[in-house]
């Protein structure tokens, strides 16, 4: 297994550790709110944590400046983080005085600086504690968390993997409740593959990179993003942007960015769909699992106004149905990447072919290839996801390609490139491991047609195409009402249409519309000819046509055998049914 699936295991143990709390909230709390105490609590836990080594140098300083106008520059100096705590107590003085464990606990958490507050409000902490105090579990809890076991510090828990703890923590959490399979939480090695996906052609020369993620979650491809770029180029600055709707996993993110060092305001809470957060925002790189499958009749009366504005809005191109909004975090992700920027977004099947000729997801589609920024579509296996386990496609949209790969898409299968886990994490059985990362982007990098690994193990599959193959002209042809005596019927001088008769082609775009309907019409219906009033743009990519593999039918004779030969198993297992009693 690679170091990746490694990982993930440790992550996993640890937010068992730590969900195992729940043991003790079982009466008092329902299982899904279990979630309610437990996410708060690691995050105040992990602040605890990073500042217990400097707890003392901050109280010194506090006393010193405490009068002071302005205090929170000599307080974070101290601290070594962009937030302290001014609080005489710790979880192991708090545990010292069980008498007075919730007045000291709220005192604690009273000494947090104003950043830390603002990502508790987000809990609506104040209640749960009040409820933890009335079942007489608060004592219990931090017991819990100040176990060895329960250590968030960062000398020992790096950011990205407290950010994985987080995650699992939120993805238990979501099960309790039920939630809905549009919400899928991304996998690291998933999110490794996009990160190196959108860095692998990068020039690195100590540069600053803003990267966005437009659904983030807890931040976890932020994080990815900055490690990466980081291992790559130790001279590079990152600086990350993200926005998020769900309160927990919001105040999460926050959490998780003030502890990196970033800037926590660049962490922007709201709906991305109808209260954009970052406008007149640009960004070199995007990365994004935005949810899919999910309606957005929530956001339909910004979204519409938006799209009025055409192109001084982000949703001029088109909208997609109704009860599926994916395509829309898409054409938000194109409004903020900078002119040389790239954007590697997921996205389930839809936005592939969904949508006729002249429908919202099929202008977006065309918005996309006509402007020559869809680089790459990566298919993944199912079961990739710990809470869907559809098949997924990585989106690769580029504002500045190569010229070697100007009007080209790159098609790559890699259903077939995964290894199976030991043990799935929920509906996830599949890993992208090293080994298949390397592959894949190989495939992306080298820009060839081939097979890339084994054809008969794990491979992927790279086939290229001109960006105009995907599109097409959806042509109606009419035939003539005929009268009882087989005449065509005329109206102001002109054949009157039968509808009963219509019908449709759809035209390869690059083909002459004419030169076809001669060619494949003209021979079948001599009367025929074109509504050119109707012919209507369409653009979709098939990519399971594109990636067919027939497989030959099992012969008759086989079938026949195989099937007698199961009627002789069953008809033997009936008898020493019936006669087992003898």
């Amino acid at each position: 297994m690679s170091a990746i699936t490694n990982v993930g295991t440790n992550i996993s143990e640890k937010s068992t550790v730590i969900w195992n709390v729940a043991n003790h909230l079982a009466g008092p709390f329902k299982p899904h709110e279990y979630g309610l105490v437990i996410l708060p609590m690691t995050v105040v836990k992990r602040f605890h944590d990073c500042l217990l080594p400097t707890h003392s140098k901050v109280l010194e300083t506090y006393e010193k400046v405490k009068n002071l106008e302005v205090v929170d520059g000599f307080l974070t100096r101290a601290s070594g983080y962009q937030f302290y705590n001014t609080s005489k107590y710790t979880f192991e003085t708090l545990l010292a005085d069980p008498e007075n464990i919730e007045a000291n606990f709220k005192d604690y958490l009273a000494g947090f600086s104003g950043n830390v507050q603002d990502v508790l409000s987000k809990f609506d902490f104040d209640n749960i504690i009040k409820r933890m105090v009335e079942s007489n579990t608060l004592y219990l809890v931090i017991k819990e968390f100040n176990s060895p076991k329960g250590y968030l510090g960062a000398d020992k828990v790096s950011a990205v993997d407290c950010g994985y703890v987080f995650e699992d923590l939120v993805r238990r959490f979501n099960e309790s409740y039920g939630e809905e399979a549009g919400a899928h939480f991304t996998s690291r090695d998933i999110i490794y593959l996009m990160t190196d996906i959108l860095l692998s052609d990068t020039n690195f020369n100590g540069q600053n990179f803003t990267v966005y993620d437009m659904a983030m979650g807890t931040s976890q491809m932020l994080s990815c993003m900055e490690e990466r770029i980081h291992a790559l180029d130790e001279d590079a600055t990152v600086t990350c942007f993200g926005q998020e709707f769900n309160p927990s996993t919001f105040a999460i993110a926050k959490a998780d960015m003030m502890i990196r060092g970033g800037d926590p305001n660049n962490m922007r809470f709201g709906d991305t769909l109808s209260e954009d957060q970052f406008k007149g925002y640009k960004f070199d790189r995007i990365i994004s699992n935005p949810p899919f499958g999910i309606d957005w009749k929530r956001e339909q009366k910004a979204v519409e106004a938006e799209a009025k504005l055409g192109e001084a809005g982000r949703f001029a191109p088109g909208l997609p149905k109704i009860s599926d909004g994916q395509q829309l975090f898409v054409l938000n992700g194109l409004a903020k990447l900078a002119d040389d920027g790239k954007m590697a977004i997921i996205q389930n099947g839809s936005p592939l072919f969904s949508g006729d000729a002249g429908s919202g997801p099929s202008n977006i589609r065309q918005y996309i290839l006509e402007n020559d920024w869809l680089d790459a579509i990566i298919q993944l296996s199912t079961d990739q996801f710990m809470n869907t386990g559809i098949s997924t496609y990585i989106w690769v949209l580029s504002k500045d390609k190569p010229g070697y790969r100007a009007g080209k898409v790159q098609l790559i299968d890699a259903s077939h490139c995964y290894e199976a886990r030991r043990k799935s994490i929920g509906t996830k059985r599949n890993d992208i491991t090293d080994y298949c990362r390397e592959l894949i982007v190989k495939a992306y990098g080298e820009f060839t047609e081939g097979i890339f690994g084994d054809k008969n193990g794990i491979y992927c599959e790279s086939k290229i195409f001109d960006a105009v193959e995907f599109g097409y002209n959806k042509i109606v042809i009419e035939q003539p009402l005929l009268d009882e005596n087989g005449k065509p019927v005329l109206k102001k001088g002109k054949k009157v249409a039968d509808a009963s008769l219509r019908d449709t082609e759809n035209v390869p775009i690059e083909e002459d519309i004419d030169a076809y309907f001669t060619r494949e019409i003209l021979p079948y219906a001599p009367d025929a000819w074109i509504d050119k009033t109707k012919t209507k743009v369409g653009y979709e990519i098939p990519m399971t046509r594109y990636f067919y593999e027939y497989q030959t039918p099992e012969v008759a004779d086989d079938i026949l055998s195989r099937i007698i030969g199961l009627e002789d198993e069953i008809a033997v297992s009936l008898k020493t049914l019936l006669h087992k009693g003898d």
